[in-house]
């Protein structure tokens, strides 16, 4: 008899040690999730291992609520710009036109032409058109066409894309058999300018990979990485904001208008947190899946 009281007794403090762990890790979970969001950071994906069936749905719930939060809060911030782009450059085209067409018309005039006037008049003239050509790139940025979403094979795009950029050795590692809902010219813009940056950034070769987690049953997660140079921590806050860019020939346009593009497409085009297969830089880009 007296075995079965200390039985019982190990049984209840086992239960009791269990309990109290147990709700320490709620503890932890919980303030790991408030400090995320107190940094605007929705990426967070917390485990649910170790969880019992009905708090495990309520962090896979939670774990959806952060990607769908984060998803709305980029679509704002993209909109956002996309309003101020249209108020500058819409401003900025209308002073800068008259003046690039007045200091044309000067040059071409024979009082002008080979005195000391002529290099005051190119360099209004080569400054306002390059001014012109600046604000024409954002105009991109409000005048994308609505996307014409359709079933696409995944596999053979990718193939198509890796072709156009031969000297960047390609590993992809994708099912044949991937198929996305997307629209195909904006796809393939998105994936060739995210090219052009790996090799503007010295990368010799490109990785695209099934991401390891998926926001949702819906979507399709791949991850784009490269060997080029590492993204600076100070700029990758700053990565799709347009007018942003760290090339002295840069625009600053290509980030934020692929960004764009994947959120008319119903998807996300984001810098990834962790790289993975000897990449030293990576993306992630979210697609609609049947």
């Amino acid at each position: 008899m007296m075995w079965l009281y200390i039985i019982i007794g190990v049984v209840i403090v086992g239960l009791v040690w269990w309990f109290i762990h147990h709700q320490r890790r709620l503890r932890l979970r919980a303030h790991l999730m408030q400090e995320a969001i107190r940094n605007r950071d929705f990426t967070f994906r917390l485990p649910t291992d170790g969880m019992l069936p009905g708090e495990r749905a309520m962090q896979e719930t939670l774990n959806q609520l952060g990607e769908t939060v984060r998803q709305q809060v980029s679509q704002n911030e993209v909109e956002s710009w996309e309003r101020l782009t249209r108020v500058l450059t819409h401003e900025m085209m209308n002073a800068t036109a008259p003046i690039t067409s007045i200091s044309q018309s000067m040059l071409s005039r024979d009082d002008v032409k080979g005195t000391p006037l002529e290099d005051g008049m190119r360099a209004i003239y080569d400054t306002s058109r390059h001014l012109s050509e600046f604000v024409s790139n954002y105009r991109k940025m409000s005048e994308l066409e609505k996307p014409v979403v359709a079933v696409l094979p995944l596999r053979p795009l990718l193939d198509d894309v890796s072709k156009a950029y031969p000297e960047q050795v390609w590993e992809i590692n994708i099912p044949e058999d991937a198929v996305v809902r997307a629209d195909t010219g904006m796809l393939r813009q998105v994936l060739m300018n995210l090219a052009k940056n790996a090799m503007e950034a010295e990368a010799r070769k490109i990785i695209i990979a099934l991401a390891e987690d998926s926001p949702s049953d819906q979507q399709l997660t791949l991850y784009i990485g490269n060997d080029g140079l590492p993204i600076p921590a100070e700029n990758r806050q700053s990565l799709f904001v347009p007018f942003f860019t760290t090339k002295r020939s840069g625009s600053g346009i290509g980030l934020s208008l692929s960004r764009r593009m994947m959120i008319l497409q119903g998807g996300m085009l984001d810098l990834a947190e962790k790289q993975c297969c000897g990449c030293r830089a990576g993306f992630v880009l979210s697609l609609q899946c049947i």
